[in-house]
């Protein structure tokens, strides 16, 4: 699996919407009405809607222009849907998602630090070990993934999360930072 996961989604997504708009016909009728296939529009939508639902949340614009604009079979409903996933492409290839997700991660991280800070003032080593550790696990995967560097290996065709310690030796190694920092 490559370290940018969203970049082939969305890719994935646009290529459905194209796929979907190769179905298109007219109705025999006096009023030819052009449709796409069913379908493929509905997983073209259902996946759009899931993807954009993962990425961001119910209540943002780009999910909320997708539910309520892309519900018919129609060319028309299809393109537009198609544009939302672009405007959201360039978002992503603009490094706009993730610095949005870094920003709120970096809040996060500060917070379960005073918590940690709080169990361990209580004498809740074990609990606030835990806590770090895993967000420290965490930060390091971010920072893979702004770097373009893997989070999985393939091993016996299985893949698998790479554990901290690889991750952060592939960060030196990319020199994201230096070997003093990769210690502490």
């Amino acid at each position: 699996m490559k370290s940018n996961k969203y970049q082939e989604r969305i890719n994935e997504l646009i290529s459905l919407a194209d796929r979907t708009l190769a179905t298109k016909k007219h109705t025999n009728s006096k009023f030819s009405v052009p449709y796409v296939d069913s379908e493929i529009f509905n997983e073209f939508r259902s996946s759009s809607l899931s993807f954009i639902l993962g990425l961001y949340s119910k209540d943002h614009p780009y999910y909320q222009d997708f539910e309520n604009k892309v519900l018919r079979n129609s060319p028309e409903q299809t393109e537009i849907g198609r544009g939302i996933l672009k405007s959201i492409k360039s978002e992503i290839e603009g490094g706009w998602i993730l610095s949005f997700k870094g920003l709120i991660s970096a809040e996060i991280f500060s917070d379960f630090l005073e918590m940690a800070e709080h169990l361990l003032d209580e004498k809740f080593k074990d609990a606030a070990a835990v806590m770090i550790g895993s967000d420290l696990e965490e930060h390091l995967k971010q920072l893979c993934t702004k770097n373009k560097i893997d989070l999985y290996i393939i091993k016996e065709d299985k893949t698998i999360t790479k554990k901290a310690d690889l991750l952060n030796a592939e960060l030196t190694k990319a020199t994201v930072y230096n070997a003093l920092d990769q210690k502490m």
